[in-house]
């Protein structure tokens, strides 16, 4: 990960520990080119956590936005879905 990313997460992490107590309800908000296999892999990595997941695609067709309620269970975790999901082509973490 590269200084840029860690400086990021690290001032995540302490802005979540700052507002939250844990476990905390969470809201992930994620904007994806539209495809089957993009959607699918954010969806699984929440997978059996209890999320509530909603999708919706842009006009176009072109983008889907997705929008993850789940229960945390520090920010540590929530910076670690967020790692998790990084690899997905093309997601932006919103």
């Amino acid at each position: 990960m590269d200084k840029k990313a860690e400086e990021f997460y690290d001032r995540l992490k302490v802005e979540l520990d700052n507002s939250n107590s844990w476990p905390a309800l969470y809201l992930f908000k994620f904007i994806v080119p539209t495809t089957t296999e993009n959607v699918e892999k954010v969806e699984a990595a929440f997978n059996s956590m209890g999320a509530v997941i909603k999708t919706t695609k842009s006009k176009t067709g072109k983008f889907t936005s997705i929008s993850i309620d789940v229960q945390m269970k520090s920010s540590q975790a929530i910076v670690e879905k967020y790692q998790e999901v990084s690899t997905i082509e093309g997601i932006v973490s919103l």
